[in-house]
């Protein structure tokens, strides 16, 4: 386990953002960003944090956490689809294969779950029984397991916009991808969560839902951005999550969705003025980030002290 005082001490150095002019035309997303090139992308994963669709402020390390778990993940999962990872360069970074992508986020849940006004259990509380084409027996409870995993696609909005859940039949009425991929996204995606869950029981945790995005390449389709970490994904702990749900407690959460519930106790779900993190915040948020990668791939997560912005452009640029 990392020690606090390690990450205290990374908080006036954490990465907001890199600018980095001659390597590509720049897109920066919410997290990530990218250089694109003709043919590659270099994704820089950067420790911005966002919640309910609003950058937020910065995490220790989150952004080489996600890349050193994402890039496990990824090794775990080709054997189920190909992925857009070409190489690694530094620990914050990858150099990628650019894909055209398919507009749609594959969201498969197991769990009854979600503090944001457009979640399944906003949803279920307001008495929708049918979420996304899939219908929902009553009588259940918030984090409870599903009957049965399902998937609850949305639209992929552009930045600064909400995506959107809808049935897949609304998908295709608009055009946004055609049945047949469709059909052939929900398989793979399916097969990757069941993986996740294989993999997290493995390891004392709980694999709630996930987010998939693909792309095409040469006529292939391509897993790509990241995949089943905790900005896309939830995990909780089994060991006492039977427990606590029983008691109607929390389930303890090693995902972003430990910063969400806490915006949430400030009053801040989406709109108005955002709370300020606070460094207590941060650092256990990056705690977590941390303790789920080297749970999942059975290393210490070698940490370095100080802004890695000028480190990053030294690989990318050897001779300079």
């Amino acid at each position: 386990m990392v020690a606090r005082d390690i990450l205290k001490q990374q908080l006036p150095h954490t990465l907001v953002e890199t600018n980095y002019e001659d390597q590509g035309e720049l897109y920066r997303g919410k997290v990530r960003d990218n250089y694109i090139k003709e043919e590659t992308i270099t994704m820089v994963t950067t420790d911005r944090i966002s919640a309910f669709d609003r950058v937020l402020g910065t995490v220790p390390f989150k952004g080489q956490a996600l890349v050193e778990l994402a890039d496990w993940w990824f090794g775990e999962t080709a054997d189920i689809v190909a992925n857009h990872v070409l190489r690694r360069p530094h620990p914050n970074v990858w150099t990628v294969r650019r894909c055209d992508p398919i507009q749609v986020e594959m969201v498969v849940r197991g769990y009854l779950t979600g503090i944001t006004p457009t979640s399944i259990w906003t949803a279920y509380e307001k008495g929708d029984r049918n979420f996304c084409g899939n219908e929902l027996p009553d009588g259940m409870r918030k984090h409870e397991k599903l009957p049965e995993p399902i998937i609850t696609p949305s639209t992929k909005a552009e930045q600064g916009e909400h995506d959107e859940s809808v049935a897949p039949e609304e998908l295709f009425r608009r055009g946004a991808v055609d049945p047949g991929l469709y059909r052939e996204l929900a398989k793979i995606s399916m097969r990757l969560y069941h993986r996740g869950v294989k993999r997290a029981a493995e390891h004392g945790m709980i694999f709630v839902d996930t987010k998939y995005e693909f792309g095409i390449s040469s006529g292939k389709i391509m897993l790509m951005d990241e995949v089943n970490t905790p900005d896309s994904s939830r995990y909780w702990m089994a060991d006492d999550y039977e427990k606590r749900f029983e008691k109607g407690e929390e389930p303890r959460k090693f995902d972003k969705e430990y910063v969400r519930t806490w915006l949430a106790e400030q009053g801040f779900t989406g709109k108005g003025k955002p709370p300020a993190l606070t460094d207590d915040l941060r650092v256990e948020a990056a705690a977590r980030y941390i303790e789920v990668a080297e749970t999942f791939t059975g290393e210490e997560m070698p940490l370095e002290l100080g802004p890695a912005g000028d480190t990053i452009y030294q690989v990318l640029n050897p001779f300079i």
